[in-house]
């Protein structure tokens, strides 16, 4: 058995870079976005003075989770991301072996404030995804559940005490 699956929460680095891989253009399936990560620990070293340590996660995203990267996420917005972990290796121009390790996403949810601006309205920012993590719009979650109208309750009878010939002991057996 294997298992490889990533989960991280942080902040984004950069403005997502968005590419299509196919000639189709915008109008194509292929779409892929790619950003980094960024996830902070926070910890108190031997003296009590606060010490944090930050590490860099490359995180790409493929179809409708692009979509949701390239219309919601922003340098600075909170995200959670699921996904695994991918090493590709590669030959550069001047000929030396290049390999590099990221996150290939295949669910990511918005958290924090729904930030203002022209992108108010669209989509459930925050909310939970649809399949493939995509929560922009045209998505459609269930309305809330109503609250159930309080029922009156009978009131029981009592329990008589025990007689005081069974012995005293109130275990059923």
């Amino acid at each position: 058995m294997a298992l490889n699956k990533v989960l991280l929460i942080g902040n984004v680095g950069n403005d997502p870079e968005i590419r299509y891989l196919d000639s189709q253009g915008p109008q194509g399936n292929a779409k892929v976005a790619s950003f980094r990560l960024a996830t902070t620990e926070r910890y108190r070293d031997r003296n009590g003075e606060t010490r944090e340590n930050t590490e860099w996660h490359n995180i790409v995203a493929w179809r409708n989770s692009a979509d949701l990267v390239e219309k919601f996420v922003h340098k600075g917005s909170q995200i959670f991301i699921e996904g695994r972990l991918r090493t590709r290796q590669w030959t550069d121009q001047a000929g030396a072996k290049r390999s590099t390790t990221e996150v290939q996403a295949d669910n990511i949810q918005l958290l924090g404030k729904r930030p203002d601006g022209p992108q108010q309205g669209q989509g459930n920012y925050g909310g939970q995804p649809a399949q493939g993590g995509y929560a922009g719009p045209g998505y459609q979650s269930a309305p809330p559940a109503q609250p159930a109208t309080p029922q009156p309750v009978a009131p029981q009878a009592p329990v008589p005490p025990p007689a005081a010939d069974e012995g005293g002991d109130d275990l059923p057996f």
